[in-house]
């Protein structure tokens, strides 16, 4: 079981974020612990106002709301009624048994999840202490749970949770719920520390965020708005604008994540080096296209950035499996766009050399059978017909040579009977 921990500044885009799951009918409302009445029939106007009547109570505090969520391996067997069970506990051994939570279960990956919502101010007003929340008592909840139901440790096994990229499509379901749902999505798992780290993540899923030109008035505001990507990558649609989204990711607020990220992907850093290590000297990739493949099959998504002319001036990692994202040079010389561009580079002459040595040919010399001319192809003429035309006598009688034949011969034949 993986336990993950997102405090944030009101629970109105925590329940948007889930609400909006539960309309697209890929999430349930399974417990509503602290509620009243029946949970099936509570709008969502009364799941917030549970939440901001403690919210009210001390309105100093600014980071008031809690978004957690709960991963389980793909083995896992777990209805309805042992999810509720586990997710009691969990607030329980975490100090939040006693705070109105909602917990809903995410049918939208191949693996069991529930996101779980509450708050983290008391009936008394007072704040429950969350600095340190994930190592002082989510860890030790969460070993203890995964050994009392019998769960899929997270630690010595690479947990098997679906982790492909649900790409947003144009015109299936409306444009701000999609945008909504993925950029929210992102916002709050993804370890990103600048926002082009941000933007190279949401791409993935098929999202732009754009600032604009910084010529124009929108960048020059700090404005940021988003748009779904087609095949092509052009952004297609009407955008929609960042404070227009319940969970507010404007560039302000985005940039807020950045300090706190890079504490957060930290313990992720050396795993990634070594296995870019592994796969960029397992073997010699002649290209970009080899080694990205590689890549993927390892859970890292590289994004190079090209200029206009095709060179290579940056590379992003985004190692899928652990929601992290690291710029080449923020992990190595060695993992820099230029060291790469240059392996490369040193791949394709070992290759070409290799094969020189076996073949006796370059690989341009195996793969194309003429050698490539620049001469400029000769023009079609008609210089046969002329050639025939001026050595045809009978072409300037204007008569047909077929006919001519004939009345020469009948000439012919007359002047023999004359001579007999």
């Amino acid at each position: 079981m993986v336990a993950k921990i997102e405090s944030g500044k009101g629970m109105r885009g925590i329940l948007h974020y889930n609400e909006d799951k539960v309309q697209a009918g890929t999430a349930q409302l399974i417990l509503a612990s602290g509620f009243a009445g029946d949970i099936d029939k509570m709008s969502l106007v009364q799941k917030l106002n549970r939440f901001k009547h403690l919210t009210d109570l001390n309105a100093k505090v600014k980071t008031n709301a809690l978004h957690i969520s709960l991963n389980f391996d793909a083995s896992d067997k777990l209805d309805n009624v042992r999810l509720q069970k586990i997710a009691t506990e969990y607030m329980e051994r975490i100090g939040f048994g006693d705070q109105p939570f909602l917990v809903y279960r995410h049918e939208d990956a191949h693996h069991p999840h529930v996101h779980i919502a509450t708050t983290n101010i008391r009936r008394d007003g007072q704040r429950i202490d969350i600095h340190g929340i994930g190592y002082r008592l989510s860890e030790p909840a969460r070993k203890e749970l995964e050994k009392k139901y019998g769960l899929v440790k997270a630690e010595g096994r690479q947990m098997q949770q679906d982790q492909s990229v649900n790409v947003a499509k144009y015109g299936e379901k409306p444009t701000r719920q999609v945008i909504s749902n993925i950029v929210t999505r992102v916002a709050w798992e993804y370890a990103f520390t600048s926002f082009a780290e941000y933007k190279a993540v949401l791409q993935g899923f098929g999202i732009l965020a754009d600032r604009g030109a910084e010529d124009t008035r929108m960048f020059e505001k700090r404005g940021l708005q988003y748009a779904i990507l087609d095949n092509q990558g052009k952004a297609v649609g009407i955008p929609v604008k960042a404070s227009s989204i319940y969970s507010k990711p404007t560039l302000n607020n985005i940039e807020k994540k950045f300090t706190p990220n890079r504490e957060k992907r930290k313990k992720y850093k050396d795993a990634l080096i070594k296995t870019l290590h592994s796969v960029l000297n397992r073997a010699n990739h002649a290209s970009a296209g080899p080694l990205e493949m590689e890549l993927v099959k390892r859970g890292i998504r590289p994004v190079f950035r090209r200029s206009e002319n095709g060179r290579l001036y940056g590379i992003t990692y985004i190692d899928q499996r652990n929601k992290t994202v690291f710029n080449g040079s923020d992990l190595a010389k060695a993992y820099s766009a230029k060291a790469i561009e240059e392996k490369l580079r040193q791949s394709t002459h070992l290759q070409s050399t290799t094969v020189k040595q076996a073949t006796g040919k370059v690989p341009s010399q195996m793969t194309s059978p003429q050698a490539p001319t620049y001469l400029k192809a000769p023009e079609p003429t008609n210089f046969l017909e002329m050639v025939l035309a001026r050595t045809d006598p009978e072409q300037s009688t204007g008569v047909p040579k077929t006919r001519r034949k004939r009345k020469k011969g009948k000439q012919v034949q007359q002047d023999n009977q004359l001579t007999l």
